[in-house]
This record gives C-alpha cells, structure tokens and sequence, in this order.
C-alpha cells in the first residue's frame, strides 16, 4: 500500500510538472506533447507484449516506435495549421497506419526464411510464410490504433489554439471586434482546461469508483472479466466523477483569464456536466476493456514500471478511451460558436 502510495504520488508531481512547463516555459506544449509521445511509447511497448502472451506476436518495436511518427505529424500539423487543420492531421495518421502496416507486411515476405523455419519448429500445417506476414503485420496494426492512435489525441486536446483555421477564430474576433491574436491566447487557456478535465475525469472516476466500491460492495460488474468491480463502485465514480469536473470548472472559472476564455468561446457548466457524464462511461470501458485483455493474455498488470500500480497501460487504460471522445466534445462546442 505505501508503494503505491509514493508511486500514485509520483504521478501526480511528474504531471503537475508537465502542467507547468506547458504553462510557464516559451514552447511549454511541445514539453506536454513529448510527455505524452512517452507515455505512448511505453504503453504501445506493454500491449505488444500482451499480445505475444494471447499468441498473436507482432513487431513491437515498430509499435512502440509508431507513436513518433503520429507525433511528428502532429507537430507539422500545429506549425502548418492553414495548409493541414485537424482534420487532415487525423487523415494522415490513418495513413501512416496503413503505411506501417504495409511496411510490415513487405518486412515479412522479406524475411520468410525465418516464418519457414517457424512453422517448422511449430509443426504448423496449413500456413504459409506469406500468411504469418499477414497475421503478424495485422497484429502489430492493432497496436496502432489501441492505444497509439487514441491516446495521441491528447496532444490535439494540448493544441486547440492551434487550430485557428479549423476552428474559425478569425470569425470570432471579427463578430468581438477584437484581434486575432487575443482569441488565440484565450484559447490556450481553453486547451489548458480542457487537459486539467481529461485529467480529473479518469483520475476522479477511477478512485471514487474505488472507494464507493470497498465501502458498499454489492453486486459485482463483470465478474468474469474483472471480478472487484462493482455496480456500486461504478455509479460512485460516475456521480463523483461530474460533481467534481462541475466543481473544477467552478474553481477554473473563478480565474479571472480563464473565466474570460470561457465566456468568449462558449463554454457553459452544463457542457462540462454532459462532457464528465459521457467521458466517465467510456473511462470505465476502457478500464474493463483492458481487464478483458489482461485476462486474455494471462497477466495480471501490463507492465512493472510503476511500483504497485503495473504497468503505463494500466494507468491510462481510461485516457485511451476517454481522449478522443474528449477532443470530440470539445471540437463541437468550438465549432458551435
């Protein structure tokens, strides 16, 4: 308990940390989106080997590394807004998914030496080298989409400010009578926001549901699949988890910069309220989900780099669900304007 104790508060300072730096230091995003490309990278290198452990190997190496290439996206994405905008940025990761399969596949055929000498020592019948490429290219795909191409979307939550051409400042400042540039800064507060609330939801949900659920107990949620979940843990983390994202937005309002953003770019409590409701369902699927796969693979954490709390995947097996729909939420209330 004191193990996870000190690791839980470890998490809590190297994300703060993160937080200050995107704040305080000229060029503090790129610092944000580098500490989440790692955390990426980590939890791409863990599922890799959960797959090896269900049977279904794959070139983790070449998943751990996806997440650079969607980073490096990203990154010319928010430099070259005008000429890419969100919505081509996420186009183009599905195509270097695509690509990277693809790579993958060629990789296999190149080495089918090695699949002969596997389906010799396996004593697989009816299979080809060819067909071991396939499976092991498709395996390593899945890679990057759960959790690579889905956790990546925090870095676009870091970056709305960015995205003037998409999400239409200039219209803004026009219909304010206010400059251009103004909106912008004030729209950074906004991503700023929007990071601290795909921060509190999990972390809110996660341990209320922990805390309702040892105090009350009660039927269980999925038993088969993670069998200390309850019913009861999970409507505590869910009504928690929106009292506590409408207090934050209370406590973010009361600053003065902050509360301006919000007026400006529409931002009302009952968003907020609809947001922590939905995006706490889908952390708790994403929670289960990876309880799914654990038991699928036969390990109980997906990793031990974190003292008493496993791997980097079991701790942001909620933020992989929870960032697009995220983004998605907040997209709309910027393009509702």
């Amino acid at each position: 308990m004191k193990k996870r104790a000190l690791t839980a508060l470890g998490i809590v300072v190297v994300v703060a940390l993160a937080f200050v730096l995107k704040m305080l230091v000229k060029g503090g995003d790129y610092f944000f989106d580098a500490f989440i490309l790692i955390i990426t990278c980590f939890a791409c290198f863990e599922f890799a080997k959960m797959l090896k452990s269900m049977d279904k190997p794959c070139y983790k190496y070449l998943a751990t590394f996806f997440p650079v290439l969607l980073f490096i996206n990203h990154i010319l994405a928010f430099i070259y807004d005008a000429q890419i905008g969100l919505g081509w940025a996420i186009i183009i990761d599905v195509c270097l998914a695509v690509l990277s399969f693809a790579g993958a596949f060629v990789y296999g055929l190149i080495s089918f030496r090695r699949f002969q000498k596997e389906i010799r020592l396996k004593k697989l019948e009816n299979t080809t080298p060819a067909r071991l490429a396939l499976f092991r290219a498709l395996n390593t795909s899945i890679a990057f989409i759960y959790p690579a191409f889905l956790l990546m979307f925090m870095t676009f939550i870091n970056h709305f400010a960015d995205f003037s051409s998409t999400f239409a400042f200039a219209e803004i400042a026009e219909s304010q009578g206010i400059a251009i540039e103004t909106v912008v800064s004030y729209a950074k507060y906004f991503s700023f926001t929007a990071l601290i609330f795909m921060f509190v939801i999990p972390a809110a949900t996660d341990t209320f549901a922990y805390l309702m659920g040892s105090t009350i107990g009660g039927k269980k949620l999925c038993p088969k699949i993670s069998p200390n979940k309850t019913i009861s843990g999970a409507v505590g983390g869910l009504v928690w988890c929106v009292l506590l994202s409408i207090c934050t937005f209370f406590i973010l309002n009361s600053i003065p910069v902050i509360g301006v953003s919000f007026e400006m770019l529409g931002f009302k409590v009952w968003h907020i309220a609809i947001i922590s409701l939905i995006c706490s369902v889908v952390g708790q699927l994403g929670d289960v989900f990876e309880s799914f796969l654990k038991r699928k693979a036969g390990v109980k954490d997906s990793g031990k780099i974190l003292p008493g709390h496993g791997g980097m995947l079991d701790r942001c097996d909620s933020y992989v669900f929870v960032a697009p729909v995220l983004l998605l939420a907040f997209s709309i209330i910027l393009l509702c304007l």
